[in-house]
């Protein structure tokens, strides 16, 4: 490699950790875009190139594996990085939208039912290490009973739970925003147990972050990647698989299960869904409750009573 090249290399290495912290700073996360980003930014080593081009973007994008969606994800990750170097070097080549043609896209929700995820759990303490053993039951357990999003769990901090009011506050989640989250005693009850054996556990590890809820084998925040893999073993060993290509056990899953079982003991109840729909959407963190209602299309089940509300609707309408 060239001089000129490594330096302009080493221009974009601190280009992406300066855009990164940008968007992180407007409310993104970005943890796959920073993944893909630093493979593109390694492959322009790799070709003696220090400038992105489109020629570059779409070679790396396209590189063998994955599917079409797959390589027009790893593009858009380019073209919004290359829309913020284009201010730093003129050089830089935006690759258009619609480049890589693909399809719409959204995974199948893998629904866990009950017995599902009490295997889940219970797999989950088999792990071999003793704070991993007490750590992931107890995550796995405040996901599927909580919804919240994976990585709004692993950014808890033990202050994060209120023990007198039985309550979990999520700072700072997706798009910025903080919400409060009551949890039933038998969840608070949960987290009590784990405190404990998590102050037991941390005796003996000098660097523990004594602030973080969920540890991981070193006492410290558990890493997102590390923390997926875990997942899959934990997946492997209660017995799940995928029921199709496109609908695999996955651990968001968890926030997806909750709220379907949350919509589908409404409809039995016969809860005035419109009233309630905005609470949920709030307790999920999303922003709109236009998100909320996506997972209406999530369950055969649901569909069915949401068409057996319109029916008798209709049919009182009609008398």
């Amino acid at each position: 490699m060239s001089a000129g090249a490594t330096t302009g290399v080493s221009m974009l290495r601190q280009a992406l950790a300066d855009y990164l912290r940008l968007r992180r700073a407007l409310g993104s996360t970005l943890d796959r875009a920073e993944k893909l980003l630093a493979q593109f930014v390694t492959y322009l080593e790799q070709h003696d190139a220090d400038v992105v081009t489109v020629e570059h973007a779409v070679a790396w994008a396209t590189l063998p594996g994955g599917s079409g969606w797959w390589h027009a994800l790893r593009l858009i990750a380019v073209r919004r990085f290359a829309v913020y170097l284009r201010n730093l070097d003129d050089r830089t080549q935006i690759p258009p939208p619609g480049l890589l043609a693909h399809g719409k896209h959204r995974a199948t929700p893998y629904l866990y039912s009950s017995r599902e995820i009490d295997a889940l759990i219970a797999a989950a303490r088999m792990l071999p290490t003793p704070i991993a053993a007490a750590t992931y039951p107890a995550m796995i357990g405040l996901l599927a009973v909580t919804g919240m999003r994976f990585s709004e769990a692993i950014a808890l901090d033990v202050t994060d739970f209120d023990d007198h009011s039985e309550t979990v506050i999520v700072r700072a989640g997706k798009f910025g925003k903080s919400r409060l989250l009551p949890v039933h005693a038998t969840t608070a009850d949960g987290l009590r147990h784990y405190l404990v054996q998590r102050q037991r556990l941390l005796r003996t590890r000098k660097l523990a972050d004594r602030d973080v809820l969920f540890i991981s084998a070193a006492g410290t925040r558990l890493d997102h990647s590390a923390a997926q893999k875990k997942w899959r073993t934990i997946r492997d060993l209660a017995g799940l698989t995928p029921r199709s290509a496109n609908c695999r056990p996955r651990i968001h899953d968890l926030r997806h299960s909750f709220a379907v079982a949350t919509l589908l003991d409404c409809y039995r109840r016969g809860a005035d869904i419109p009233t309630m729909l905005p609470t949920l959407s709030t307790y999920l963190g999303h922003v709109d409750p236009k998100s909320t209602y996506w997972y209406l299309s999530a369950a055969p089940e649901l569909l069915q009573l949401a068409s057996q509300r319109l029916d008798t609707y209709l049919t009182a309408g009609d008398t």
